[in-house]
């Protein structure tokens, strides 16, 4: 072969050459950003199903302690009436159960400003079910009364409103309450 012949059929190999790689690259370029689209949509995924988590923990947590207030309000409302108090404890001791469980989930899902919101009504919630419980057992404690359990219990809902704008700001939820 001569000079020219073999730099042609050279030329021709490097030219294949070329476009196979080409092809080549472009395929796993193509490739490595399909697989980073899977792995920003599947993190996005991720994202969502988490706040869709804590927003229906948030839910669970609000209706256990309005479910529990409310409870509490009944069963003071039944002492002062002389009629038979077996179902309204009934329903405060579901409530209380309830709102437990629920905070017991609330513990391992909420951030720590949220947690210490509920923790504090938690414990506010179990301290006047002891009230209410020593009412009704006909052995109150020096401090308690119904006008107390009363006064504690209008301050319970003002904290679960508080616990509430804290937990709808962790959400997002308030922000879009300003572009109402």
């Amino acid at each position: 072969m001569d000079v020219g012949g073999t730099t042609a059929l050279l030329v021709a190999v490097v030219g294949v050459v070329g476009t196979l790689l080409s092809a080549l690259l472009t395929q796993r370029a193509a490739d490595r950003s399909r697989q980073r689209e899977r792995e920003r949509a599947e993190r996005l995924r991720e994202r969502r199903s988490e706040a869709q988590e804590l927003r229906s923990c948030y839910v669970a947590l609000n209706t256990s302690a309005r479910q529990y207030l409310a409870a509490l309000t009944d069963h003071l409302h039944a002492l002062g009436r002389d009629e038979d108090l077996r179902s309204v404890r009934q329903r405060l001791a579901e409530a209380r159960d309830q709102h437990r469980d629920v905070y017991a989930e609330a513990q391992m899902r909420v951030p720590e400003r949220v947690l210490e919101l509920a923790g504090d009504l938690s414990h506010d919630l179990g301290a006047v079910f002891g009230m209410v419980r020593r009412l009704d057992d006909g052995v109150p404690r020096a401090g308690d009364s119904p006008v107390v359990v009363q006064e504690n219990l209008d301050a319970l809902w003002g904290r679960l409103r508080e616990t509430r704008r804290e937990m709808r700001a962790e959400l997002g939820a308030s922000r879009a309450d300003l572009g109402r």
